[in-house]
């Protein structure tokens, strides 16, 4: 794979002090750089904003009124002084450069890009986890890799727990950078298609510091950018990434955007600048929230902490709490905390409509992973694949490397990218073992190592510009959520499709494998009145500001190698080639 050389920046740039510092000043700086992670927050004053060990996640029993006031010395004390739901949940942070970058097509060229690259998390990014982190981890200073300047290489183990200081997971590969000179000298032409991954928690707290950097080929634009969550439910327009309503941010500056996170699902973020040329460049990213059900404690019943209706414990006098129209028991749940209950009679807009009945599922033993707050375990899975649907023309891309007018209305792709890769990269993963994501490894890739496709950074380091590979690898007999009347259970992937294309609808097919729709637009398909609407298909199409939940479930699935592709057939070519396009590869093993 050929390396972008490393380029000279032909302009001065002002510096200007920042407060705070998350590593050491460098040989350039920057503007007015000022990344935020508070370690306690009002509605995280205790130990949970800062947990230990390391990711790990307060669990879920329901809703509880608590007091508290802050005094002259920033600590949280519990008095009657205030009020306040606490959720549970964490505080979770992030930090993003907006410029340009590099990325590497199938056939081999090289195509330029307005994009956002990862300035915390990156240890995990380059590993195909989300960048999202604690901050006991954000917080920490950043080191960039070993004393050659190889990034994170030689480290055989593909299971990253955070204890070796070589470890992606580490807290030290994962901090954040604070510091003018780190956030220009690694932010610079380090961009990612897609955007860096995010992943949060229901009832998260999530702080995103986004950092314009410029743009090291086209230093005659001064363009700015934004975050839009497109989809995420009651933002605030303050900080919903649209210009109009909200605000931009310059090169040389930083916001940082604030989320309470309260609906599970499968989202996607863009930058909000001039939307069809941003979107066309590679401005894309994929972000899903994770249940509340995850959270709950072995042996809790499903439906009862969807549909429990008691009032909380400690709630002030006179608290009452709308049940739904059907039985439930009396047990808090999530039907008892007045922001995330739904009462069909009343609430056409449910995002989380309970089940027509219980039927006795539980938390497992060690817990388990699932899409939505289903309340009967229909959405349960033990993978999760992140796949962000787009598409590149590269003529628009070349000219946008150029100082010529971009053509929108000649626009026309002719890459089409599934996590920011065509056929065959989207399996060229190395050889050994399951990587991070649980899934097998395969035959060949340009880093061993990380398994991702990368570029050299301005300051010499070679950095991921595609992290994420789509090789879906499931075991015919290695599942954990088995029917009562199966004897031997495969594994479920849940697919997690958004797409951003600015130009054309996308289909893709599974052939073998069935695929079932359980969400569609970071909504369950369940209607009010509690029936599972889930399709089960071998054929999805999403247009442009859509996502899909999908499940694959290998129960009964005979060994083989599958194909996810599109059957549209000029979408599988990669530029002037016959082959590649959008096509991945589902591997079942025994």
């Amino acid at each position: 794979m050929r390396k972008l050389h490393q380029i000279l920046l032909p302009m001065l740039i002002c510096f200007a002090p920042v407060t705070a510092s998350a590593q050491a000043p460098g040989a350039q700086g920057g503007g007015s750089f000022r990344v935020q992670c508070p370690t306690a927050t009002l509605l995280h004053p205790g130990s949970a904003a800062n947990p230990t060990p390391a990711k790990s996640e307060a669990s879920y029993s329901g809703p509880i009124y608590r007091t508290a006031t802050k005094d002259p010395t920033g600590a949280y004390t519990f008095t009657p002084a205030l009020t306040f739901l606490d959720h549970g949940g964490a505080i979770k942070c992030q930090e993003i450069s907006g410029g340009d970058g590099m990325m590497t097509e199938a056939d081999g060229n090289q195509t330029y890009m307005f994009s956002f690259g990862p300035l915390s998390g990156m240890g995990a990014i380059q590993n195909g986890q989300p960048g999202t982190e604690f901050p006991n981890v954000f917080n920490n200073p950043y080191t960039a890799g070993d004393s050659s300047g190889n990034y994170l290489s030689g480290n055989p183990n593909p299971f990253f727990d955070g204890t070796s200081p070589t470890d992606p997971l580490a807290p030290g590969a994962n901090g954040a950078l604070s510091d003018p000179s780190g956030i220009m000298n690694t932010g610079v032409l380090n961009g990612n298609i897609p955007a860096p991954l995010m992943a949060f928690d229901e009832d998260d707290e999530f702080l995103l510091t986004l950092s314009n950097v410029g743009m090291i080929m086209r230093p005659d634009l001064f363009e700015q950018h934004t975050v839009h969550f497109h989809g995420y439910p009651n933002a605030s327009s303050f900080y919903d990434g649209v210009p109009d309503a909200s605000l931009a941010i310059n090169i040389g500056g930083s916001f940082t955007y604030y989320y309470v996170a309260p609906d599970a699902g499968t989202y996607f973020w863009h930058c909000h600048i001039t939307p069809p040329e941003h979107l066309q460049m590679g401005m894309v990213g994929q972000l899903f929230v994770r249940p509340r059900q995850n959270r709950l404690q072995s042996g809790d019943n499903l439906f009862n902490r969807l549909a429990g209706c008691a009032v909380p414990p400690g709630s002030p006098t006179g608290t009452t709490v709308t049940c739904p129209a059907r039985g439930v028991s009396t047990v808090v749940g999530q039907q008892s905390d007045l922001r995330t209950s739904c009462n069909p009679a009343t609430d056409i807009l449910c995002s989380a409509p309970i089940p027509v009945a219980n039927t006795g599922a539980t938390q497992p033993t060690g817990g388990a992973k699932y899409v939505y707050n289903d309340g009967d375990g229909s959405t349960a899975y033990d993978i999760d694949v992140p796949m962000q649907i787009h598409g590149f023309d590269p003529n628009f891309h070349f000219v946008g490397m150029t100082f010529n007018p971009e053509g929108f209305s000649d626009m026309k792709d002719k890459y089409f990218l599934l996590n920011g890769r065509s056929y065959p990269d989207t399996v060229g993963v190395a050889g050994g073992p399951a990587d991070v994501l649980g899934q097998l490894a395969s035959a060949t890739n340009p880093d061993p190592v990380t398994h991702a496709i990368s570029t050299n950074d301005t300051d010499s380091i070679s950095r991921a510009s595609q992290p994420l590979h789509s090789l879906i690898t499931l075991s015919a007999s290695g599942g954990h959520a088995c029917a009562a009347t199966v004897t031997v259970c495969g594994q479920k992937a849940a697919l997690r499709f958004a797409d951003l294309d600015v130009q054309e609808y996308q289909t893709l097919s599974s052939i073998g494998i069935p695929m079932l729709v359980v969400g569609f637009n970071a909504k369950i398909l369940r209607d009010q009145a509690g029936n599972n609407l889930y399709i089960k298909t071998n054929s999805i199409t999403l247009g442009g500001g859509e996502s899909l939940d999908v499940i694959l479930d290998s129960t009964g699935i005979a060994p083989g190698t599958y194909f996810l592709y599109t059957p549209q057939l000029d979408h599988l070519s990669n530029d002037a080639e016959n082959f590649g396009g959008l096509m991945t590869e589902v591997v079942v093993i025994p």
